[in-house]
This record gives structure tokens, C-alpha cells and sequence, in this order.
């Protein structure tokens, strides 16, 4: 019988033979099939340190890359310390995905730009000069211009990651912060900053929270099985009337997910007054330039980044 790979082992069968490392393959598979992605398939071991969800004696927990993203919706210990993130694990696409989705593999999946994914077009994430999409039909793109690429980032799970300022772990790299998997958008050809032969084994959660209260929302075209057209999350923590705790993170918005530190300075240290709430989403719109067919998007990250304030603030204060 054949031994499984180490790790190793898949990342040199990368570096030697090219192709791309495969986790649950809800993306690499649906890439492959519309001809898009080439060449070899390595799938990522299944070894029993990238699974499962470990409390650390330090308070920390952590969660191994091949860990589904069902499991971390479903988690009732995850469900009672890191709600953010269970909310927006079991929002995600659909329970069939949800089942065979990996934690890793949301985090660095490819951006659903219809041209990148159409192999009769070409562009900068697949080798091109252009982004065929500033000229052409954009309206599912980002609204806060970072760069060539105007794809917008298609994990949900990383804002909810960014709003607990977690880590990740990668093999023969060590431990950065989930932001650094992105850097700030100005690189065109990458969806994420991790060489092909680099693999994502963990991330680690810091200490929970006592008392946080947080909210998901998406905002989508269609009722279920759809790609948001913008989606926040926010962590909050209310104490003798002020607002002592805020984190906000949107995704849909940018070719990288993104905390929304003018969010959080707008309502740190104030009333959470329908004003102050309103003041302070407003604020996620200053980074905004929209292109001529995103332009809605700018009222609409204003309005779901509201949404997820007042339910987090009630939560709170029920």
C-alpha cells in the first residue's frame, strides 16, 4: 500500500512538476472543469494535525486548514467564544459545500471574476495585461479600487478571521497575521500571497472575549447559493452604556478582505445611539471609488455594515 505524502513531500511535487496543491476542491475541481486551471493536482495529506479544533492552555484555539467549514459552523464551543466566525462559516454558500469546504481552502481560493473564469478571455490573474472587466461588465466588482485587478476577494470565512486579528500557520514559513495572506490588493495576478508550494495548516484564534456579542450579514442577489454582493461582520462589547469593543471586517468590497479600522474609531468609546451606529457606517465609505456599475455598492456596504452594528448592539444589550 502506497504511504500518503508528507507535507514535504506535496509541496515538492509542486516545486518539481508545477500544478497546485488541493484541499476539498469545491475550487480547484469547478477551475479545472472549465478549463481554467492546468496541470497537476496534489492533494493536500490528510494528516490528523491539519484537522480538527484544539482549545490551547493558553487560551488560544486552534483550527487546522483541512477542518470543513460545517464543522466549524456547528461547533458549540466555537458557537459560545468566537460567534463571528460560526455565523459567517454557517452562511457561507451551501450545506453541500459547507460539508466539503475546508477552512484553508476558503482562505485561498480563487476570485469568481466571469472573465478570469472564462478561458476565452484573458486578463492578469491568468498571465494577461489586462483586466477585461474595468471596460466590460463589473458589477459584481470591488468598490474600493487597490489596484489593476478589480476582483473582489471571495472568502468569507478570512473577514471573520480579520475581525479577531487571527493567525495562520504555513508550513516552513511559521505564523503571520491573516492580513499578510493578502498584502494590500496591488498585485494583480495573485488572489493571495502564498507561493504555490507553501501550505496553510492552521490558524490560531487569540483568547475569547467575554461578553461578545457579533452579527454576519451578506447581501446577495438572489435568496440562497449566491456570491455576496457585500458582507460585514462586527464584534462588539457594550459596558455601562459605551461601546468598549468594536471589530469590523467587510468583504465583496475590495481585492482583499478588509477590516474597516474607521468603522471602529467612529463608534469606540461611544453611545451606541442610532446615530453613532449610523455615523460610524457611513465612515466604511470613505475608502470607497466606485466604478461606473458599482456605484450602488457604496450605499449598500454603508447599509449592511449598519445592519450588522444594530444587531450586534442588540444582541448586547438583550
Amino acid at each position: 500500500m502506497n504511504q500518503p505524502l508528507t507535507l514535504d513531500q506535496a509541496a515538492a511535487v509542486v516545486v518539481d512538476n508545477g500544478g497546485e496543491l488541493r484541499a476539498g476542491g469545491t475550487d480547484t475541481v469547478a477551475r479545472r472543469r472549465g478549463g481554467v486551471t492546468r496541470g497537476a493536482s496534489v492533494q493536500i495529506p490528510l494528516l490528523p494535525a491539519l484537522r480538527g479544533i484544539t482549545r490551547e492552555a493558553e487560551g488560544t484555539t486552534r483550527i487546522g486548514a483541512l477542518t470543513g467549514v460545517a464543522e466549524l459552523a456547528e461547533d458549540s464551543g466555537l458557537q459560545a467564544d468566537y460567534p463571528a466566525l460560526t455565523m459567517t462559516a454557517g452562511a457561507l454558500a451551501t450545506p453541500q459545500i459547507r460539508n466539503s469546504g475546508t477552512l484553508g481552502g476558503n482562505l485561498l481560493q480563487h476570485n469568481r471574476c466571469w472573465y478570469y473564469r472564462n478561458p476565452h478571455f484573458s486578463c492578469y490573474r491568468d498571465g494577461g495585461d489586462g483586466c477585461p472587466a474595468r471596460t466590460g461588465v463589473h458589477l459584481h466588482a470591488a468598490v474600493i479600487d487597490q489596484g489593476p485587478c478589480i476582483a473582489p476577494h471571495p472568502s468569507s470565512i478570512a473577514i471573520a478571521l480579520l475581525s479577531y486579528d487571527a493567525q495562520v500557520d504555513v508550513h516552513e514559513l511559521g505564523t503571520l497575521p491573516v492580513a499578510d495572506l493578502y498584502g494590500d490588493g496591488s498585485d494583480p495576478t495573485r488572489d493571495h500571497l502564498l507561493p504555490p508550494q507553501q501550505i496553510l495548516t492552521a490558524v490560531t484564534l487569540p483568547a475569547p472575549l467575554p461578553g461578545e456579542r457579533a452579527a454576519y450579514n451578506r447581501a446577495i442577489s438572489r435568496a440562497k447559493a449566491e456570491w455576496p454582493l457585500v458582507e460585514a461582520v462586527a464584534r462588539v462589547r457594550v459596558s455601562d452604556g459605551i461601546v468598549t469593543t468594536v471589530a469590523v471586517a467587510a468583504g465583496g468590497i475590495a481585492h482583499t478582505p478588509l477590516r474597516l479600522p474607521e468603522v471602529e474609531d467612529a463608534l469606540l468609546g461611544r453611545e451606541p445611539t442610532p446615530e453613532n451606529l449610523f455615523t460610524a457606517a457611513t465612515a466604511a465609505t470613505t475608502r470607497c471609488s466606485p466604478l461606473p456599475q458599482t456605484r450602488y455598492k457604496v450605499q449598500l456596504l454603508r447599509d449592511t455594515v449598519l445592519d450588522v452594528l444594530e444587531t450586534a448592539i442588540r444582541a448586547e444589550t438583550t
